[in-house]
């Protein structure tokens, strides 16, 4: 029999562990390998064992480099997985160095929970080591855009750029004549850094993110709007504080500064101090695959050299403590961790600051607090008072917003029988699946976790 099983592991319901299982008859396909994040309940599941045994998946295909999609891959190895993962390069590269990092961090939270004692486990333990993280890298295999790769008698698959970050990419699964697409998280339609996103024309069945399926993005003038707040707290001598994803949104927000101290819309003079070790060697990793992006390598130089990065945690304090204004890009970008939580220690009582929300926000998340005008944010077991300016800027999202998914759709010449949302909070799916039935005329189907759909 040539029938098909969608089965979502992950990132059904919710926007993060992204996992999708395409089961066939002759192979088993997990598309994407995320961790949980966000509240405690989505968090836990990390250690919850997978609804499948692990020695049925043939292979990974990887859409790109985020943690909600690549996290759980050395757990995914560290309990057997023994494939090939398939993955664009500079994929490659960024999963490298964020599995690095999650590893370490993962070591450092267990080290300080048996050192502190306010764990029930004896002793904790990371949920894998960076040796793991190492070990898998082993299985990593780089593969082409818009090339058609043979997975096995049957079955081949294609990568297609999709924005995003670089190398991310939409995939289509071709399995005994019936084409599956997985959209991967797709890009906004005009970025700065990024080609708008590529679109495949055929698609049987269509397994679809809904990050702002409920959402559309403000139209204001980016640009415009980065220069009225910045150019405002510099007035009021205050510092502007913007919370950043390290791989992606940290440079596009770096290419856009340089642009606007270009153009004189902000003092040239106004420092700029990247503190993330991590938004650091993504920057190299974008240098080093330029020709992924719309900016060639020699302006990437010149944008680097104009700004202050700093890689050493020690510095970090000496940032803060310096009187004068200036922009600090800092990680994480849904403040749950990182350096930026010692700077917000210091200005988010302060109505002279700014914070600059510039991405998604999940349940849970210190960011989404911020952005519900929560009056205090708690901060390593101390609560402390929100007064800054908290500024929603969501011209600088890396995911399309709702008109735009609806405008990928339409670029099939031959649409889907079938879509089927992921990727998304309740009321973002709800909203998707009914305007895709009611403009598209497609059937719509929200996946829950570990339901099985027969295609």
């Amino acid at each position: 029999m040539n029938t098909m099983i969608i089965k979502s592991l992950g990132g059904a319901g919710t926007v993060t562990g992204s996992k999708h299982l395409l089961k066939t008859s002759e192979l088993t396909i997990l598309i994407d390998c995320g961790l949980f994040q966000g509240i405690k309940s989505l968090r836990e599941q990390n250690w919850e064992a997978l609804n499948i045994d692990l020695a049925e998946i043939d292979l990974v295909i990887l859409t790109h480099a985020h943690l909600d999609h690549c996290g759980y891959i050395p757990l995914l190895v560290k309990n057997g997985f023994k494939g090939k993962i398939y993955m664009t390069a500079p994929t490659r590269e960024l999963t490298k160095l964020i599995l690095l990092d999650s590893a370490k961090l993962q070591e450092e939270d267990a080290e300080k929970a048996n050192y502190h004692h306010y764990t029930k486990h004896n002793p904790a333990k990371p949920l894998y080591t960076i040796n793991d993280a190492e070990k898998s890298f082993k299985q990593f295999f780089t593969v082409k855009e818009n090339t058609s790769i043979q997975l096995s008698n049957h079955i081949q698959c294609r990568f297609k750029p999709c924005g995003h970050i670089i190398g991310a990419c939409s995939v289509e699964i071709v399995c005994f004549d019936k084409a599956i697409i997985f959209s991967g998280d797709i890009g906004r339609s005009h970025s700065a850094i990024l080609a708008p996103p590529d679109f495949f024309t055929k698609a049987d069945f269509l397994v679809m993110e809904s990050t702002y399926g409920d959402r559309l993005h403000d139209n204001t003038n980016l640009y415009d709007s980065l220069e009225h707040w910045i150019n405002l707290t510099v007035k009021n001598h205050g510092n502007v504080i913007i919370p950043s994803f390290a791989v992606g949104r940290a440079q596009e927000i770096i290419y856009i500064l340089s642009q606007l101290k270009e153009q004189n819309r902000i003092p040239r003079n106004l420092p700029i101090i990247m503190d993330s070790p991590m938004a650091a060697s993504a920057t190299d990793i974008m240098v080093k695959y330029a020709e992924y992006t719309t900016v060639d390598e020699e302006k990437w130089l010149e944008i680097i050299e104009h700004i202050n990065i700093n890689r050493e945690y020690a510095n970090t304090a000496e940032i803060i403590h310096d009187k004068q204004s200036k922009i600090i890009i800092a990680g994480s970008g849904m403040l749950t961790g990182g350096r930026v939580l010692e700077y917000l220690k210091h200005d988010v009582g302060n109505s002279r600051n700014t914070v600059l929300i510039v991405g998604f926000q999940a349940e849970g998340t210190r960011g989404r607090a911020l952005l519900n005008e929560s009056h205090e944010l708690k901060i390593h077991g101390i609560y402390y008072p929100v007064k800054a300016n908290i500024v929603e800027l969501t011209g600088l999202s890396a995911h399309a917003d709702q008109s735009e998914l609806i405008e990928w759709i339409k670029k099939y010449k031959n649409p889907p029988r079938q879509i089927m949302l992921v990727h998304g909070e309740p009321s973002a799916l709800e909203a998707l699946r009914v305007k895709i039935q009611t403009d598209l005329k497609i059937p719509v189907k929200v996946l829950i976790k570990d339901m099985e759909v027969v295609c």
